[in-house]
């Protein structure tokens, strides 16, 4: 230390900050290099200076090598790599070139972090080794670090990011060091990295440039990073996958000389499950079936502890998009090892059921087995062939195989039939794009028998499974459906009622009560709406080590084993399986039972992050599709309300568009949360779901997948024009407001009126 009161250079200061990142104010370094006096003076010029050229930055009052890292900062963790060792990296850097590599040291007894995670660290500076720091969690702040998608606007100091989801209202503010030479007007993911500045905006750094947002093939593509999906697997995950050889018969159960076929759409990616039906030639069994369902070994090639297991459980399931899949897994395993081509020897675990004349199974067997499907069949084809129209490849298997399978299939909907499951019919949209990859058309998706009896086959087996693994007293993750709560099911009888139908009451909640409310609407203009309705009182599906029945297909217990290509849930069920029968060492391990519940809540969690990046994505392609005819009218129905507006579903293409209050005539309309409606202050108008209307599109934004409607008419009726209450502004309560009980009676007893016929 220099105790002479003398300026030091600028090495010395740089030298001193790296010594002694801990005491980094101006005082500290005048008091370190012996600065007094008037010297104090030419030390401040010297340290505006070098923050001027970026040589030293200012934090809370103290200066750092910005090419360095202070010895407590926030870090993001990174992947473990092959050798189980965790990685971090700082969340904010602004030195020259990459940011300098963090090994993390865990405690013992800490809790395990993943990818994503944010701590506050303490740094050890490293040397002689390939990182440069060693860090130690002071505390956790956080999960995965808050991210958006959205378009770049440039600026001065940097540039700002308008977010494309529709539920962020705020810019991000993103400094000219973080921009990572984005453009204006294109696409990025950024991720925040700060609380609000001084411009109340969160700060924010550009870890990806998307590109053109306009790009066809771009609506896809911001789903997927919108929501965090994995869509490009680590060099290690590839390497395992293309390492992997065909598996051998050695150890199992030869069922190639079986007439096994795979049933699949036209644009099958992947074929995870055969099936073959046989008569049933025991005489205590008349008019039986034999019902084989074989589904992809995937467990044989992806074994617990492997990079592929440890990312296909990261992203818990295949997410599938108009134009593109992100798979679960590598698509040697998935379009190859593990899908069932047609003449090609490949490893199953299969079930074999006995199904008595009723439908009822009565029997069942699991085995580790090799199969030869003898045909690549699609739905379309399947079901004409039995409807007397085969084509060459289906003419000589009507009798032998696709005629047992419808066969079966009718003694199934008599058990089916019995035990009465959820029948909602919700006609499910198919969008088709071009060449181009544009929108060329919205369509309904067939129904057909063909599929109808896979999907059955597959109920069933997923019921063997559970059964099985229950028997043989080994965990397992069950499929848990749980029964809707009664303040939904109560809001869907109020529905039922005002459209004039009736749902039971004061007594415990079947399936077969609902079915006969879907039963009661069918053919009526409220089919659709009765369907909606039910299906949105219903809770959601997940998985769960512990049986909590699923209501919606009246079954007590019940697991997926049927498609482990594309769901981590599947797989699980198949080691369970494994380990159960002991046949192999790639069974459900320790580590498996000792996590069930984490994975469970983990693949519940992607399961919930596919299905809203997909019904996104549809959303975009629909206003993409109807940009082009802002101002053209529509007819639809009200499928929901809120304070802020009704919800409307266009019938043409099954689009969803928002009505804002401000738009729904001339007066004010008072939200009954109870009833569901907006009622009209003046006129006791009524805007409740299921009510036919007549919109204008006013506004379609393919980049947020937003639809801005206009309100024509209500049930053939034009809107009451109204009056705005003077001295008022707009949306402001009016004086007085019609109690809520009678504005509910009121309302039910109108639409009652207006449904039932005398």
């Amino acid at each position: 230390m220099n105790n002479a009161s003398q300026t030091p250079s600028r090495q010395q200061i740089l030298d001193w900050l790296n010594d002694n990142p801990g005491h980094s104010a101006k005082r500290d370094i005048a008091r370190a290099f012996g600065v007094k006096g008037p010297a104090k003076i030419e030390l401040k010029r010297i340290l505006r200076e070098m923050q001027a050229e970026g040589l030293i930055e200012k934090r809370a009052r103290k200066f750092h090598d910005p090419n360095s890292l202070p010895p407590v900062t926030v870090l993001r963790m990174l992947r473990e790599d092959a050798s189980g060792d965790q990685w971090a990296e700082p969340a904010e850097w602004e030195g020259e070139g990459a940011a300098p590599s963090v090994l993390f040291i865990p405690k013992k007894g800490e809790p395990a972090l993943a990818e994503g995670d944010r701590i506050l660290g303490r740094l050890t500076p490293v040397e002689d080794e390939s990182y440069a720091y060693q860090a130690r969690m002071i505390r956790k702040i956080g999960e995965a670090a808050h991210r958006v998608v959205g378009i770049f606007r440039k600026s001065a100091e940097g540039g700002r990011i308008m977010p494309i989801d529709k539920g962020i209202s705020n810019e991000w503010q993103v400094p000219a060091a973080a921009t990572l030479d984005a453009k204006d007007g294109e696409l990025v993911e950024a991720e925040q990295t700060g609380p609000r500045g001084r411009m109340g905006l969160p700060k924010a750094r550009v870890i990806e440039v998307l590109g053109d947002p306009s790009a066809p093939r771009a609506v896809s593509l911001i789903a997927i990073h919108q929501h965090g999906i994995p869509d490009d697997f680590p060099d290690a995950v590839v390497a395992e996958a293309d390492a992997a050889r065909p598996a051998k018969l050695e150890g199992r159960e030869d069922l190639t000389d079986l007439n096994f076929v795979t049933i699949d759409p036209a644009d099958a990616r992947d074929r995870d499950d055969a099936v073959l039906v046989l008569p049933d030639d025991d005489p205590k069994n008349a008019g039986g079936h034999h019902l084989w369902v074989a589904i992809a070994d995937v467990a044989h090639y992806v074994t617990p502890g492997s990079e592929l297991d440890r990312e296909a459980r990261k992203r818990g399931n295949s997410s599938y998009f108009p134009d593109r899949v992100v798979p679960m897994l590598p698509d040697s395993l998935s379009g190859d090892l593990c899908s069932l081509h047609e003449n090609v020897d490949r490893a199953v675990l299969a079930v074999k059921m006995t199904i008595d004349a009723q439908g009822r199974k009565i029997a069942h067997r699991f085995t580790r087995g090799m199969i030869r499907s003898i045909a690549s069949l699609e739905y379309g084809q399947v079901q004409d062939a039995q409807d007397g129209n085969p084509d060459e490849k289906t003419e000589d298997l009507v009798e032998p195989v696709i005629a047992p399978i419808y066969a079966c299939y009718q003694s199934l909907l008599k058990a089916r039939a019995q035990r009465q499951p959820l029948e909602l019919d919700l006609p499910e949209r198919q969008i088709v794009l071009g060449d181009d990859g544009k929108v060329a058309s919205i369509r309904f998706k067939q129904r057909l028998d063909a599929h109808k009896l896979i999907e059955e086959f597959m109920v069933l087996a997923n019921v063997a499974a559970a059964e099985e693994l229950e028997r043989l007293k080994r965990p397992l993750l069950y499929r848990v459906h749980e029964e809707p709560s009664l303040d939904k099911i109560e809001a869907l009888r109020e529905v039922a009622q005002a459209s004039g139908f009736t749902l039971a009451k004061g007594q415990v909640l079947k399936t077969a009560h609902l079915n006969n409310l879907l039963a009661q609407s069918e053919g009526s203009e409220f089919d659709e709406l009765l369907n909606i309705t039910t299906l949105r009182s219903m809770t959601q599906a997940y998985y769960h080590p512990q049986n909590y029945g699923h209501f919606g297909l009246a079954l007590r217990s019940y697991a997926h084993f049927t498609s482990p290509i594309r769901r981590y849930s599947d797989l699980i069920v198949h080691r369970a399986l494994i380990a159960g029968h002991r046949w192999g060492k790639d069974g459900l391990s320790e580590w498996d039972i000792e996590n069930l519940e984490d994975t469970a809540k983990q693949i519940s969690d992607t399961e919930r992050r596919s299905m809203v990046a997909e019904r996104d994505t549809t959303d975009r392609y629909l206003a993409a599709y109807l940009s082009d005819r802002v101002g053209s009218e529509f007819t639809g129905r009200i499928a929901g309300v809120q304070k802020f507006g009704a919800f409307v579903k266009l019938d043409e293409t099954g689009a969803d568009g928002l009505i804002p209050i401000r738009e729904i005539g001339r007066e004010f309309f008072h939200y009954d949360r109870e009833a569901q409606e907006l009622v009209g202050a003046e006129s006791g108008l009524t805007i409740a779901p299921g009510l036919r209307v007549t919109v204008r599109l006013a506004e379609a934004v393919p980049v947020t997948g937003g639809l801005v409607l206009e309100l024509l008419d209500v049930d053939g009726k034009a809107m009451p024009k109204g009056r705005r209450h003077k001295g008022k502004r707009p949306g402001t309560r009016p004086p007085r407001k019609p109690a809520r009980g009678a504005a509910k009676k009121k309302a039910i007893a109108r639409k009652v009126k207006r449904t039932r016929k005398p």
